[in-house]
């Protein structure tokens, strides 16, 4: 008997165990059936979203890389260095797909807010950590694309004075009359005064000569214009000056003005010296002679 009782026992706990299961499957699958509802409640809420963003995305990487070779083409036309033209084509490129990609990621859902924040203090602190070099870079790109001077002219800035090498995105290197290296960085050097002495492809040369007054002056002008006109060194156009100065104590300065290419201006005066010099000893063109007064008590 006791036995009897004790498997009713245990057959009622079994029968409450199993009920107890099925409550548990029964509530299981309405929280699957729930979550599920909600998946398909939301796939159809942002399947038009992503729908819309994928476009963006697609059309816009599309719309970036013809705006890239508009800019290329641009800068082609403009006689750009091929280092700065693929330099701005990157930046371009990049700085718009990263404005794309936020774009993107805010119309799905995705909060941008931090990331343009933490974007923007990255830069800002590299901006600070980089002040000089950025500043030599803006100013490497402003000389790339105004071009006050290019390689091969002859450049005087920053006190120092000589044929431009190379133009680097940071620095300009010249080359000085006695062959030193000089580097200029281009911060500095775009925000100075340049003077490019070989643009024009002439520069005009002073010599001055003093000879006596006692000479004859036209006779000396017309000796003087042929030295020049046998000099294959001087241009004909700009045409070469002869000015006559005040006379004082007996002599006359002359002001020879004649030009020529940058590369002869050294040589030039030279042999102008040692022509003139020689012509006026054939004609017995006179020097000055000095004058002392003397003043007695």
């Amino acid at each position: 008997m006791p036995n009897l009782i004790d498997t009713i026992s245990i057959a009622k706990d079994a029968l409450n165990e199993t009920k107890s299961v099925k409550e548990k499957i029964i509530s299981g699958k309405s929280l699957v059936a729930k979550y599920f509802d909600v998946a398909i409640e939301k796939l159809i809420e942002y399947t038009p979203k992503l729908i819309l963003a994928l476009l963006v995305l697609i059309i816009g990487l599309w719309i970036i890389k013809r705006i890239a070779r508009l800019a290329d083409k641009a800068m082609l036309s403009r006689d750009l260095e091929v280092s700065l033209r693929t330099f701005l084509r990157s930046l371009i490129s990049i700085g718009l797909k990263i404005i794309l990609i936020i774009t993107v990621a805010g119309m799905i859902g995705i909060g941008t807010t931090s990331f343009v924040t933490i974007l923007g203090a990255a830069g800002l602190a590299v901006g600070l950590a980089l002040q000089g070099s950025l500043s030599n870079f803006a100013g490497g790109v402003l000389i790339l694309i105004f071009k006050p001077f290019k390689v091969g002219d002859v450049i005087e800035a920053q006190s120092q004075t000589g044929e431009v090498k190379e133009i680097q995105i940071f620095n300009t290197i010249l080359l000085t009359a006695d062959h030193k290296t000089v580097i200029l960085a281009n911060g500095p050097l775009s925000n100075g005064t340049i003077v490019n002495t070989t643009r024009y492809g002439s520069l005009r040369i002073d010599v001055a000569i003093t000879v006596g007054s006692d000479n004859n002056l036209p006779m000396i002008k017309e000796l003087i214009k042929k030295v020049l006109s046998e000099n294959a060194k001087i241009l004909p156009l700009p045409q070469p000056g002869i000015y006559f100065g005040r006379v004082i104590d007996g002599s006359v300065t002359i002001n020879i003005k004649p030009f020529c290419k940058p590369s002869d201006t050294s040589s030039l005066s030279s042999e102008l010296y040692h022509d003139i010099k020689a012509i006026f000893d054939t004609n017995n063109i006179l020097p000055p002679i000095p004058t002392h007064k003397v003043i007695s008590k």
